[in-house]
Protein backbone atom coordinates (compact mmCIF):
# COMPACT_ATOMS: atom_id res chain seq x y z
CA UNK A 1 0.00 0.00 0.00
CA UNK A 2 1.17 3.30 -0.57
CA UNK A 3 -0.52 6.67 0.58
CA UNK A 4 -0.05 9.35 -1.77
CA UNK A 5 -0.52 12.86 -2.20
CA UNK A 6 -3.71 12.61 -4.40
CA UNK A 7 -5.18 10.11 -1.59
CA UNK A 8 -4.59 12.85 1.15
CA UNK A 9 -6.39 15.58 -0.33
CA UNK A 10 -9.58 13.59 -1.39
CA UNK A 11 -9.13 12.74 2.24
CA UNK A 12 -8.94 16.20 3.24
CA UNK A 13 -11.88 17.24 1.06
CA UNK A 14 -14.52 14.44 2.30
CA UNK A 15 -13.33 15.23 6.03
CA UNK A 16 -14.20 18.93 5.06
CA UNK A 17 -17.29 18.65 4.15
CA UNK A 18 -18.05 16.58 6.97
CA UNK A 19 -16.40 18.19 9.91
CA UNK A 20 -18.18 18.78 12.97
CA UNK A 21 -17.93 20.57 16.58
CA UNK A 22 -14.38 22.50 16.90
CA UNK A 23 -11.79 20.29 19.46
CA UNK A 24 -9.93 23.49 20.97
CA UNK A 25 -7.03 22.78 22.71
CA UNK A 26 -6.01 24.48 26.12
CA UNK A 27 -3.33 24.88 28.51
CA UNK A 28 -2.40 21.96 30.04
CA UNK A 29 -4.81 19.46 27.37
CA UNK A 30 -3.28 16.21 26.04
CA UNK A 31 -3.95 14.72 22.96
CA UNK A 32 -2.98 10.85 21.74
CA UNK A 33 -2.95 10.09 18.15
CA UNK A 34 -2.97 6.41 16.80
CA UNK A 35 -2.19 5.85 12.50
CA UNK A 36 -0.08 5.24 9.63
CA UNK A 37 2.75 6.65 7.90
CA UNK A 38 4.73 6.38 4.99
CA UNK A 39 8.68 7.00 5.30
CA UNK A 40 9.63 8.06 1.79
CA UNK A 41 13.13 8.93 1.53
CA UNK A 42 14.19 11.46 -1.05
CA UNK A 43 14.90 10.60 -4.29
CA UNK A 44 18.53 11.28 -4.24
CA UNK A 45 20.42 9.16 -1.21
CA UNK A 46 24.07 10.09 -2.06
CA UNK A 47 26.72 8.15 -3.42
CA UNK A 48 29.37 5.56 -1.31
CA UNK A 49 32.60 4.70 -2.00
CA UNK A 50 33.92 8.21 -3.43
CA UNK A 51 31.63 8.60 -5.03
CA UNK A 52 31.20 5.31 -7.17
CA UNK A 53 28.28 3.62 -5.69
CA UNK A 54 24.79 5.36 -6.13
CA UNK A 55 22.26 4.39 -3.65
CA UNK A 56 18.67 4.28 -3.52
CA UNK A 57 17.10 3.93 -0.26
CA UNK A 58 13.22 2.44 -0.54
CA UNK A 59 9.75 3.22 1.60
CA UNK A 60 7.82 1.73 3.91
CA UNK A 61 4.68 2.19 5.64
CA UNK A 62 3.39 1.77 9.74
CA UNK A 63 1.34 2.73 12.49
CA UNK A 64 2.34 5.58 14.24
CA UNK A 65 1.39 7.35 17.33
CA UNK A 66 2.01 10.99 19.20
CA UNK A 67 1.29 12.41 22.49
CA UNK A 68 0.91 16.55 22.66
CA UNK A 69 1.48 18.37 25.97
CA UNK A 70 -0.08 21.87 25.24
CA UNK A 71 2.09 24.49 27.46
CA UNK A 72 0.08 27.19 26.58
CA UNK A 73 -3.09 27.35 24.74
CA UNK A 74 -2.78 26.62 20.83
CA UNK A 75 1.28 25.49 21.42
CA UNK A 76 1.97 22.20 22.16
CA UNK A 77 5.10 20.05 22.70
CA UNK A 78 4.33 16.56 20.80
CA UNK A 79 6.18 13.11 20.49
CA UNK A 80 6.27 10.97 17.66
CA UNK A 81 6.67 6.92 18.47
CA UNK A 82 6.29 4.10 15.59
CA UNK A 83 6.69 0.81 15.09
CA UNK A 84 10.23 -0.05 13.44
CA UNK A 85 10.12 1.17 9.91
CA UNK A 86 12.45 -1.46 7.05
CA UNK A 87 13.96 0.08 4.41
CA UNK A 88 15.72 -2.04 1.41
CA UNK A 89 18.49 -1.19 0.45
CA UNK A 90 20.08 -1.05 -3.25
CA UNK A 91 22.88 0.20 -5.48
CA UNK A 92 23.19 1.24 -8.89
CA UNK A 93 23.90 -1.46 -10.82
CA UNK A 94 24.27 -3.95 -8.51
CA UNK A 95 20.30 -3.96 -7.35
CA UNK A 96 19.21 -4.97 -3.77
CA UNK A 97 22.17 -4.86 -1.67
CA UNK A 98 20.98 -5.11 2.26
CA UNK A 99 18.21 -3.70 4.37
CA UNK A 100 18.28 -1.58 7.78
CA UNK A 101 15.35 -1.01 9.99
CA UNK A 102 15.21 2.18 11.96
CA UNK A 103 13.15 3.82 14.86
CA UNK A 104 12.79 7.63 14.04
CA UNK A 105 11.27 9.49 17.55
CA UNK A 106 10.84 13.19 17.14
CA UNK A 107 10.06 15.90 19.58
CA UNK A 108 8.46 18.84 18.49
CA UNK A 109 6.99 22.59 19.35
CA UNK A 110 4.26 23.14 17.34
CA UNK A 111 1.12 25.87 17.06
CA UNK A 112 -1.84 25.29 16.21
CA UNK A 113 -4.12 27.61 14.23
CA UNK A 114 -7.66 28.22 14.95
CA UNK A 115 -7.81 25.71 16.87
CA UNK A 116 -11.57 26.96 17.90
CA UNK A 117 -12.67 26.22 14.27
CA UNK A 118 -13.95 22.91 12.40
CA UNK A 119 -10.42 23.06 10.65
CA UNK A 120 -7.57 23.86 12.56
CA UNK A 121 -3.62 23.71 10.44
CA UNK A 122 -0.77 23.75 12.75
CA UNK A 123 2.91 23.99 11.87
CA UNK A 124 5.76 22.70 13.76
CA UNK A 125 9.57 22.48 14.44
CA UNK A 126 11.55 19.81 16.59
CA UNK A 127 14.39 17.06 16.73
CA UNK A 128 14.72 14.46 15.14
CA UNK A 129 16.72 10.92 16.87
CA UNK A 130 17.17 7.80 14.51
CA UNK A 131 18.85 4.67 15.34
CA UNK A 132 19.24 1.90 12.97
CA UNK A 133 19.29 -1.79 13.52
CA UNK A 134 18.78 -5.38 12.27
CA UNK A 135 20.93 -4.55 9.18
CA UNK A 136 21.73 -7.11 6.22
CA UNK A 137 22.98 -7.87 3.77
CA UNK A 138 22.40 -9.89 0.27
CA UNK A 139 22.84 -9.53 -3.58
CA UNK A 140 26.65 -8.37 -4.18
CA UNK A 141 27.36 -7.79 -0.22
CA UNK A 142 25.87 -11.06 0.69
CA UNK A 143 28.21 -12.41 3.35
CA UNK A 144 29.39 -8.57 4.71
CA UNK A 145 28.79 -6.69 7.73
CA UNK A 146 26.58 -3.69 7.04
CA UNK A 147 26.38 -1.01 9.83
CA UNK A 148 24.71 2.67 9.81
CA UNK A 149 25.25 5.15 12.60
CA UNK A 150 22.76 6.34 14.29
CA UNK A 151 21.50 10.29 13.48
CA UNK A 152 20.77 13.72 14.74
CA UNK A 153 19.05 15.96 12.55
CA UNK A 154 15.98 18.90 12.32
CA UNK A 155 12.62 18.23 11.80
CA UNK A 156 9.47 19.94 10.79
CA UNK A 157 6.03 18.81 10.97
CA UNK A 158 2.42 20.28 9.39
CA UNK A 159 -1.08 19.07 8.87
CA UNK A 160 -4.69 19.97 9.61
CA UNK A 161 -7.28 18.28 12.34
CA UNK A 162 -10.71 17.93 10.88
CA UNK A 163 -12.61 18.18 14.27
CA UNK A 164 -15.54 15.26 14.84
CA UNK A 165 -16.31 16.41 18.20
CA UNK A 166 -15.37 18.34 20.67
CA UNK A 167 -13.21 15.42 21.77
CA UNK A 168 -11.75 13.35 19.08
CA UNK A 169 -10.50 14.79 15.36
CA UNK A 170 -9.09 13.32 12.28
CA UNK A 171 -5.77 14.73 11.50
CA UNK A 172 -3.56 14.35 7.51
CA UNK A 173 -0.05 15.52 7.85
CA UNK A 174 3.36 15.69 6.77
CA UNK A 175 7.13 15.61 8.86
CA UNK A 176 10.23 15.62 6.96
CA UNK A 177 12.97 14.72 8.80
CA UNK A 178 16.50 15.18 8.62
CA UNK A 179 18.69 12.01 8.57
CA UNK A 180 22.08 11.34 7.61
CA UNK A 181 23.78 8.10 8.13
CA UNK A 182 27.69 7.28 8.10
CA UNK A 183 27.89 3.75 6.46
CA UNK A 184 30.43 1.17 7.19
CA UNK A 185 31.06 -2.38 5.53
CA UNK A 186 33.09 -5.28 7.42
CA UNK A 187 33.95 -1.98 9.86
CA UNK A 188 35.46 0.01 6.63
CA UNK A 189 33.90 3.34 6.16
CA UNK A 190 32.06 3.66 2.62
CA UNK A 191 30.70 7.34 3.49
CA UNK A 192 27.52 8.81 4.33
CA UNK A 193 23.99 8.16 3.07
CA UNK A 194 21.47 11.40 2.90
CA UNK A 195 17.79 9.77 3.61
CA UNK A 196 16.15 12.68 4.30
CA UNK A 197 12.70 11.45 4.55
CA UNK A 198 9.19 12.64 3.75
CA UNK A 199 6.76 11.06 6.36
CA UNK A 200 2.95 11.49 5.77
CA UNK A 201 -0.85 9.78 6.96
CA UNK A 202 -3.61 9.95 8.73
CA UNK A 203 -4.27 9.42 12.25
CA UNK A 204 -7.30 9.52 14.62
CA UNK A 205 -6.59 12.15 17.86
CA UNK A 206 -8.30 12.28 20.99
CA UNK A 207 -7.93 15.20 23.05
CA UNK A 208 -8.28 14.49 27.35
Amino acid sequence: MRITAPLLAGLALALSSAAAPAMAQSKGDWTLSAGVHQVAPKSNNGSLAGGTLKVDVDSDIKPTITGEYFIADNLGIEVLAALPFKHDINIAGLGRVGSTKHLPPVVTLQYHFNSQGKVSPFLGAGVNYTTFFSEETGGALAGSTLKLDDSWGLAAHAGLDFAISEKAALRVDLRWMDIDSKVKLDGQKLGTVEIDPLAYGVSYVVKF
